[in-house]
């Protein structure tokens, strides 16, 4: 057996069976590349679900991560560290965020979120107690949490976990008459990804958010973005929503701001809504600690001063440009915006996970997703050259 067969027989006799991971065992990463226990060498075209966008083993974000952990790495908030405040100053000028509340996973920041507005509902808005809604859409992904899969409509993530938590109402997603009649009374909050990834990158029609916007403010109710997977650069922005100019009242961002090296998330929101929040009422012991700031705050500046946000943009169209050019009779959509892109297939094609396993074995990683879709992200530092190669490995394996 190679080694990777040897790893890969450990991790199915010894682990829980809740992934289906692509067979490639990876070493090591550099930039856009990764490398597998055999030596071969892979295009990453999907960036740890744009955890790395930064790419792979930023040497900047690498030494600062060193430097810190040389220092100190925990404190716990029971007491403050000198990382934390300039984290918050900088994210702060960043982003526009009166507040920001720190924590490790995108999940955390997404149940921090959902706790917040409902006390903001109660103590603010006036809605009574225990009976706060708030709006979400079909084929969303915000998390594995028993909360958020009580919203969930995958089947997968969600049946099997009950009773599930209530307080949710569930209206199709970029359909802005649905939103606007789902309103009501109680309705404290909207949580909303500006671009479903995990649904296989569903954008909406154009003015949604525009209108979203509108009818939140009418109806002050609060707007939260998840902007996880689509913030930091993504889509050739810092946030998604800068493609419509409105301005969400709670953003939610995670995977990128730590450039893959350590788990980091944040809620960036107003000071009405993480005001209500009370010492002993939330928190984390590892949110915020020193370590994660000093990351944080380097991955930061590298995705703002090295032009990766820009380079998103242009390479994003220039990719997409070259799929919509590929000859295959089993494409039946293109789309995407920056470098978060999707190829969906036709139903007849046989599913999108052959194509995955092919492009594998000819030095590209992508992930299939609902059946149909290959996802593409690569990290947001990809050059002109990679994205021709990348371009035309995915049109010989499913042209």
């Amino acid at each position: 057996m190679t080694t990777s067969e040897k790893l890969i027989a450990t991790e199915q006799r010894l682990g829980a069976n809740n992934y289906k991971p692509l067979d490639v065992v990876l070493t090591r990463g550099e930039g856009v590349y990764v490398w597998d226990t055999d030596g071969n060498r892979y295009l990453d075209c999907l960036s740890a679900y744009s955890a790395v966008n930064q790419g792979h083993c930023h040497p900047k974000i690498l030494a600062a991560m060193i430097e810190q952990a040389g220092r100190l790495t925990l404190t716990s908030r029971a007491f403050r560290n000198d990382q934390l405040a300039y984290l918050y100053e900088e994210l702060a000028a960043l982003t526009g965020s009166h507040k920001i509340l720190p924590m490790n996973s995108g999940a955390e920041a997404v149940e921090t979120a959902i706790k917040a507005v409902r006390k903001w509902g109660y103590e603010v808005k006036g809605v009574p107690e225990g009976q706060a809604e708030i709006i979400v859409c079909a084929d969303n992904f915000h998390g594995r949490t028993l909360s958020i899969i009580s919203f969930s409509t995958d089947p997968d993530a969600r049946n099997g976990f009950g009773p599930y938590t209530p307080g949710f109402r569930i209206i199709p997603f970029g359909d802005a008459e649905a939103f606007a009649a789902a309103i009501n009374d109680n309705t404290v909050a909207a949580l909303i990804e500006p671009i479903q990834g995990e649904a296989g990158v569903i954008i909406p029609p154009a003015g949604y958010f525009t209108r979203i916007r509108e009818l939140c403010t009418a109806n002050n109710v609060t707007l939260i973005l998840d902007e996880i997977q689509t913030g930091l650069g993504r889509t050739g922005k810092l946030l998604a929503e800068e493609h419509e100019g409105i301005e969400a009242d709670v953003t939610l961002i995670g995977k990128a701001l730590s450039g893959g090296f350590y788990p980091v998330s944040a809620v960036l929101s107003n000071s009405e809504v993480l005001g209500v929040l009370k010492p002993g009422q939330h928190g984390s012991t590892f949110g915020g600690n020193p370590l994660a700031c000093a990351v944080a705050r380097t991955a930061m500046k590298v995705l703002t001063e090295e032009g990766m946000i820009e380079n998103a943009a242009a390479m994003g169209d220039y990719f997409l440009e070259g799929l919509r050019s590929m000859r295959s009779n089993i494409v039946r959509d293109v789309r995407g915006r920056g470098l978060m892109m999707a190829v969906e297939l036709e139903p007849e094609a046989g599913g999108a996970r052959q194509y995955c396993h092919a492009l594998k074995e000819r030095g590209l990683l992508a992930k299939d997703t609902h059946d149909h879709t290959i996802r593409l992200a690569p990290p947001l530092i990809i050059s002109r050259e990679q994205v021709d190669w990348a371009v035309s490995q995915i049109e010989k394996t499913i042209g």
